[in-house]
């Protein structure tokens, strides 16, 4: 018989590679459009867009087919949407019980959590450039139906506070996946912050003068109107950065230590 040593008993493991970022990236990415119902929402957007546009043409005066209005109009349904693709990516891990899966290839949730961000970032990258490309066309469409001049109203500036304005929207999503963690409560909590509290913030800064000049540091909704609007002061950017604090990196951090300790069945 062949003796068995210590070396044979204690021999150590060969070690396996960490799962790469950009490999789990790809990964969130795919998981998104594998679905029909993930699909079907981020087809959504171009098919929004391109509405979008056509209604702009057909409806919108003469005077106001502009390269900034275009872009304006294709990018509400994007600010919509996007927040609702990241809050999805993060809740379908709990929804739809992958996570089991998801966290046992790749234990480390944080890093989970930082690809389907990157994933969502990508997307709403895409996302906007599609918006800025469609707007081009629509301006340049509409302008020739209508006989008037080409009005390209939208500097490098503006357009990159409006990138900054639909990423924060999208954190939005990924901040509330991660307190949530549910779809269906997700969406509900979703609608509530971007619609509800929005609309009773108006209504008490029209009726109470002592919030009206709160209004701008604690209704985020409002804050971000700047972004998309266009960033005239320093107070503008201070008002952003206290509501998305608030609003979003804070509760962000508390949805993280939630993912990171909540139990996957």
């Amino acid at each position: 018989m062949t003796a068995i040593t210590i070396d044979h008993v204690y021999e150590r493991r060969t070690e396996i590679p960490r799962v790469p970022l950009t490999r789990e990236v790809r990964v969130e990415l795919r998981k998104m459009f594998d679905t029909r119902s993930g699909f079907w929402l981020i087809a959504s957007i171009g098919i929004a867009g391109l509405l979008a546009t056509v209604a702009t043409i057909a409806f919108a005066p003469d005077k106001d087919l502009t390269y900034y209005n275009f872009a304006a109009a294709i990018g509400f349904p994007i600010t919509v949407i996007l927040p609702m693709v990241a809050l999805l990516s993060i809740t379908s891990e709990w929804s739809q019980r992958s996570g089991l899966t998801t966290f046992t290839l790749v234990p480390n949730r944080r890093r989970v959590v930082v690809a389907k961000t990157i994933a969502s970032i990508a997307v709403a990258i895409a996302s906007m450039l599609f918006a800025f490309a469609v707007g081009a066309v629509g301006t340049v469409v509409g302008s020739a139906i209508a006989g008037t001049s080409l009005v390209w109203d939208l500097s490098l500036g503006h357009a990159l506070t409006i990138v900054l304005g639909n990423l924060t929207c999208l954190l939005t999503g990924t901040m509330l996946g991660m307190l949530i963690r549910s779809s269906a409560g997700g969406l509900v909590v979703y609608f509530v912050y971007t619609l509800l509290l929005p609309t009773l913030s108006g209504i008490l800064a029209t009726s109470q003068s002592w919030f009206k000049d709160l209004q701008p540091w604690v209704d985020l909704n409002y804050a971000q109107g700047f972004l998309f609007e266009g960033m005239d002061s320093g107070a503008q950017w201070a008002h952003v950065a206290v509501t998305v604090t608030v609003w979003i990196v804070l509760p962000g951090i508390v949805g993280l230590r939630l993912v990171m300790r909540s139990e996957v069945k």
